[in-house]
């Protein structure tokens, strides 16, 4: 069973920075790829960001160049540096992986940009 609990979300306004993390508990975390999602009101859940287990990363081009993610295995934390924050980030962020044939989720974040 995999546990995923982010935190560090909050308002901040257009331009600045925050940093989230996720804490993953249960399973082999170092194997497995790990993803930053987003849900904004009204709209669909959409991926942000996602790091192999390897440390290869891939972003969405509305993130590109503005977002970082990382993660510590030994920790078994996952993070997503964000700066350059835009009105239109604004959304619940989500931490999720893929194990034993089925997604988890945690509980999300708030993200609030605005002046």
């Amino acid at each position: 069973q995999v546990q995923l609990v982010e935190s560090g979300g909050g308002l901040v306004q257009p331009g600045g920075s925050l940093r989230l993390s996720c804490a993953a508990s249960g399973s082999i975390f170092s194997t497995y790829a790990m993803r930053w999602y987003r849900q904004a009101p009204g709209k669909e859940r959409e991926l942000v960001a996602l790091i192999t287990g390897g440390g290869t990363t891939n972003y969405r081009d509305f993130v590109k160049g503005r977002f970082t993610i990382s993660r510590d295995n030994a920790k078994k934390m996952v993070f997503l540096q964000m700066n350059s924050l835009k009105p239109e980030d604004t959304a619940v962020y989500y931490c999720n992986v893929y194990s034993d044939g089925r997604d988890y989720w945690g509980q999300g974040t708030q993200v609030t940009v605005s002046s």
